[in-house]
């Protein structure tokens, strides 16, 4: 097989461009916006020509001469649409449709599949985009231009992600119909991705030996959690937060991930307990960046950038998209490939 190259989209931090590479695939060129994000898949992938820009601006002719590949030589062409207004959270308990410009940036993704070419298409969104207008149409754009598309909602733990992650995947080839990676036998737990760090301070680690001040009080409630896998329901009722008690959800808020389970989704609130089940299953204390890195499918060192300090940094680790969930897929799209 010659060498398959790639171009990812949207690139974040560079999850997909992991997963790519692991599948084979050269990636040989990205976009993204982000000033914080594009410094850190830099560290991480120097060799891949990056535009830093806003992709409603950038030609697809500047980023093949920049990548120096030509139209119609690309194998895939990747990349996960900012999914921020088709999230759940977003739309008012699951109601989709809402006025998002970035709603819109679907199709800057199919303006970039209809004039490079790329003889496959993979898009990575939340599941919100899968009952949305929007996907009928971007898939009737690349039913014109002559591929065979299909469009699932998966969920990344049936693939070798350590973490319940529920996403829609949508997979477009020319010649052939597309084929997705069968799901797993198996599942990583959180015990498998995590159970042999240390606690945090015993290394020279920043995404993970560094400390947090918190109150008495949170301390107590924290401590008060049952391990593996506590929720908030056990505490004593002079522990419990009076917004608690006013609010019939989020119950998995102040809760422990369990060893033998998978994490819940990795959000950029992972390392706030109050924005989910994030805290540490044995450990009184939320998981730490590298921790939700590896939950996330991350390489141990892989580099994040704490420039602007560890929310904007958990923020982009939560906005990956997980490298084993990329992997599998761009495999199959590979061998779908070889078979033209």
């Amino acid at each position: 097989m010659s060498r398959r190259i790639a171009v990812d989209l949207f690139a974040g931090s560079g999850g997909l461009t992991v997963g790519l590479r692991r599948a084979g695939f050269s990636v040989i060129g990205a976009v993204e916006a982000n000033a914080l994000a594009a410094s850190t898949y830099r560290k991480n992938h120097p060799r891949v020509r990056l535009l830093e820009d806003d992709i409603q601006t950038i030609d697809p002719a500047t980023l093949a001469n920049a990548a120096r590949f030509k139209v119609g030589e690309l194998d895939l062409l990747a990349g996960c649409p900012p999914c921020q207004g088709f999230s759940t959270l977003r739309t008012l308990n699951g109601k989709v449709g809402i006025n998002d410009p970035q709603n819109e940036l679907v199709f800057d993704f199919m303006r970039f599949v209809l004039e490079l070419k790329p003889k496959a298409v993979m898009m990575e969104n939340v599941p919100g985009l899968y009952e949305d207008a929007r996907l009928a149409a971007v898939q009737e754009h690349l039913r014109s231009a002559g591929y065979q598309s299909e469009a699932r909602v998966l969920n990344a733990r049936d693939y070798g992600v350590p973490q319940g992650r529920r996403r829609m995947v949508l997979i477009a080839l020319r010649g052939t119909e597309p084929v997705f990676a069968k799901k797993k036998n198996r599942r990583r737990t959180v015990r498998q991705a995590i159970g042999r760090m240390p606690q945090p301070g015993q290394g020279d680690d920043p995404l993970h030996d560094y400390t947090v001040k918190r109150s008495p009080r949170l301390e107590q409630i924290i401590a008060a959690i049952p391990k593996d896998g506590g929720s908030r329901a056990a505490l004593p009722d002079d522990l419990r937060l009076d917004c608690h008690a006013k609010v019939d959800g989020f119950k998995d808020v102040y809760g422990r991930m369990s060893w033998a389970a998978q994490s819940p989704t990795i959000t950029g609130g992972c390392i706030n307990p109050s924005k989910g089940r994030f805290l540490h299953p044995e450990q009184d204390r939320p998981i730490t960046l590298r921790e939700a890195a590896l939950l996330q499918g991350f390489p141990r060192g892989y580099h994040f950038s704490l420039e602007r300090g560890r929310y904007p940094a958990a923020q982009m680790i939560g906005n990956a998209f997980p490298p084993k969930f990329a992997e599998h897929h761009a495999r199959e799209i590979a061998n779908s490939l070889d078979c033209l």
